[in-house]
């Protein structure tokens, strides 16, 4: 029989690293009955975290689907990491669900991944609840997030409850439950994170005025969605609670409002009105606009004002034609486990579907549904609003769209932040080469924002990443899963060389080979040079060229040329690759008996590397052009390092509350950048990085090089 999908909740909790996410996640496993013990973080027994990294670091790296009932509804729930190095997994999951729970720390309220993932689900227009965890701590205030909430994300938080007391059991005032300000009653958790009891109660006298000042904004937030609340509030009649959850269900849904609760996970607390909440107020599949994307085959036409083609939309029903977007791949012995979320249709095992993207077919061999990163159980057929795990597909990748082949459609991809950080890895044995190379493209399929290529100017495999745990993370991996040792260098920067100045060179050849004399002489101009114009994109690094007036005869002239070639690609004085270098031939002499095309070779020769010594060395740089975005209070600290760094600002502008710096700096210079840059913002700068140009190194950088 086929779920009813107005009963599912496809559901994600982002936050900040250690806001609490892979606790809530556990707790609300234990409450819904699916796990028997709720796991700890601190002790690695946790569902969701269950690599062996992410156990020893009690940080999530990889994001995990879990299933479990919680009355009335099904929930697939996706916990994601809080690391910035990891945001890809955020992007992809967000992408994909209809809802999500923020989690925010009583103590560190909104931190600087906070912002990130809001911005995120602002991006992909997924409603959401909040849940303020950890008010047993030290230092909890909730009043304070709250405010936060709303002045450093712009958000209208919609406080749904209040807490009794904040802090550890030690202290004047503990946390002991929360106010729920719909039903006006105080909830208790007395058995903690070991028992599921609630105990309602009436509102102790004493904070029974603050609970009617909060309930009061409760209202008065709810009154620009309703007129039929504001119209009961102004009779001054009873306002039922049915008609508050309605009325906030609508706000949610259509990311007007964000219902806020609190409690702490640790303890089991406040988890269970959590999940009511999550049920009674975040959309189903059939409350998500329908998805939109465009026909592959261009038969839809396109729009008469532009040359974009016309949108295709499918509803979230399962008699509409099938598709669905693949946002995950985790290797599996069997077979790759490809994740997908269904946005309309449906699927069955055995069947052929259509990459859109790729436009070639794949079988879909089998179904199973997902629990934490492991396959649980063979399904026989999926939905509209499902998320499983597909076996069989063989050219898909995370962001490729599935879909019935008799009506393709092309959904929007998912779009992955650039890399900012690489190094060189090299395998400690030759026998391991291929071994490297296999995996790395392994891994570059399952996570977007890892990059693997080799360099042929230095024969390193680079690899990037978002960040250096990233690819720590990496590398640990190759050693633990696939055995693979590896020597991990910084990498080498890739200079290039000019020359400094114009010079005219004669070189000459008088020489006896296996006793035939070889006499020629060859007169070279070499000089620097830039291409301008609408061409210079496409202009050679070393243009070589003929005076009009030169006298040489034309087959000597050829091998002339042909010789100024191979020099001019064969590197300058110390080695690197030439570029911005004009060669020109002036002209020589031939002697009248001894002229060969040997002499004329060596001394072509000869006058290039002469020309190339007496023109002067310039060691050019790789230059990259950075956008940074910081609040203003770090801009004077990301300046003076930008500085030392040898970096020049040209522009300073202001977006949002966020100051923005357009600067260029040396790559050889930003090694390590991107963590220097969070340790200077505490974690709230962000930084995108282009290669620009080249520009001439400092002369200490062509000393290390001449050996001086």
């Amino acid at each position: 029989m086929a779920t009813d999908i107005t009963k599912i909740r496809n559901i994600g909790i982002i936050a900040h690293i250690d806001a609490g996410k892979t606790t809530v996640t556990e707790q609300m496993l234990w409450v819904s009955g699916v796990k028997h013990r709720a796991g700890a973080v601190d002790q690695g027994t946790t569902t969701t975290d269950d690599d062996p990294e992410e156990g020893e670091r009690g940080i999530t790296i990889y994001s995990a689907c879990v299933q479990f009932p919680w009355k009335e509804v099904n929930i697939n729930l996706i916990d994601t990491p809080g690391h910035v190095d990891f945001t890809a997994e955020v992007e992809r999951s967000l992408r994909v669900l209809d809802g999500a729970v923020v989690v925010f720390s009583a103590r560190e309220g909104v931190e600087a991944q906070s912002e990130t993932v809001w911005r995120q689900a602002n991006k992909y227009g997924v409603p959401r609840v909040a849940f303020i965890n950890k008010l047993d701590r030290e230092g909890a205030d909730y009043y304070a997030v709250v405010d936060e909430i709303e002045k450093r994300l712009g958000a209208t938080p919609v406080a749904l409850q209040i807490p009794i007391g904040q802090g550890p059991p030690h202290t004047d005032n503990p946390f002991r439950g929360v106010i729920d300000l719909i039903k006006m009653k105080m909830l208790t958790f007395p058995g903690g994170k070991e028992d599921v009891r609630i105990d309602v109660e009436d509102i102790p006298e004493e904070h029974l005025p603050e609970a009617q000042l909060y309930r009061e904004k409760l209202l008065e937030s709810l009154y620009d969605y309703s007129n039929e609340l504001m119209e009961l509030a102004l009779a001054e009649e009873e306002i039922p609670e049915k008609l508050i959850h309605k009325v906030l269900r609508d706000a949610t849904v259509h990311q007007q409002i964000q219902p806020l609760l609190c409690g702490s996970a640790l303890h089991g607390m406040g988890v269970q009105p959590l999940l009511d909440a999550v049920a009674a107020y975040l959309p189903n599949p059939l409350e998500m606009p329908p998805v939109a994307g465009t026909d592959p085959t261009g038969k839809a036409g396109k729009k008469k004002d532009d040359d974009e083609p016309s949108k295709i939309y499918r509803k979230p029903d399962p008699s509409e034609p099938f598709c669905g977007l693949v946002f995950k791949i985790l290797p599996y012995k069997t077979g790759d486990l490809f994740w997908v979320r269904i946005y309309s249709g449906e699927l069955k095992p055995n069947s052929r579907v259509l990459n859109a993207g790729k436009n070639k077919k794949e079988n879909v061999a089998q179904l199973w549904r997902i629990h934490a990163s492991k396959k649980d159980e063979q399904v026989t057929g999926a939905q509209a609003g499902d998320i499983v795990a597909i076996i069989g597909l063989r050219e898909s990748i995370t962001g490729d769209t599935l879909c019935d082949t008799r009506e393709p459609i092309l959904l929007e991809s998912i779009e992955f932040p650039e890399t900012v950080i690489s190094m060189a890895i090299e395998p400690e044995s030759t026998a391991d080469k291929k071994k490297l190379g296999d995996v790395l493209d392994m891994l570059r399929k399952q996570d977007p924002t890892f990059a693997a290529v080799e360099n042929e100017e230095t024969g390193q495999t680079i690899i990037s990443g978002m960040g250096e745990l990233h690819l720590e993370v990496i590398q640990h991996r190759l050693q633990r899963d696939f055995n693979l040792n590896v020597k991990v260098h910084r990498p080498r920067v890739s200079y290039r060389e000019t020359v400094e100045k114009a010079v005219e060179v004669t070189g000459e050849c008088n020489r006896l080979i296996n006793g035939v004399q070889h006499a020629a002489s060859v007169r070279l101009k070499v000089e620097p040079f830039v291409a301008t114009g609408p061409l210079a994109a496409h202009a050679p690094p070393v243009v070589v060229s003929i005076d009009p007036n030169q006298n040489l005869p034309g087959e000597f002239l050829n091998v002339v040329m042909e010789e100024l070639e191979t020099a001019a690609s064969g590197g300058g004085t110390i080695g690197f690759p030439l570029m911005r270098l004009k060669v020109t031939v002036l002209g020589g002499e031939v002697h009248e008996t001894d002229s060969t095309d040997i002499a004329f070779r060596t001394a072509a020769n000869h006058a290039f590397d002469m020309g190339l010594r007496e023109a002067g060395l310039v060691l050019l740089e790789p230059i990259m052009k950075l956008e940074l975005s910081t609040p203003d209070e770090h801009v004077g600290d990301l300046v003076g390092d930008l500085q030392q760094r040898r970096a020049i600002i040209h522009q300073t502008e202001t977006r949002g509350t966020d100051t923005v710096l357009h600067a260029e700096a040396p790559l050889a210079n930003l090694f390590g950048y991107s963590s220097a840059m969070r340790s200077l913002s505490q974690g709230r700068a962000g930084c995108s990085m282009t290669p620009s140009d080249y520009g001439p190194a400092p002369d200490d950088v062509v000393k290390k090089f001449m050996g001086e």
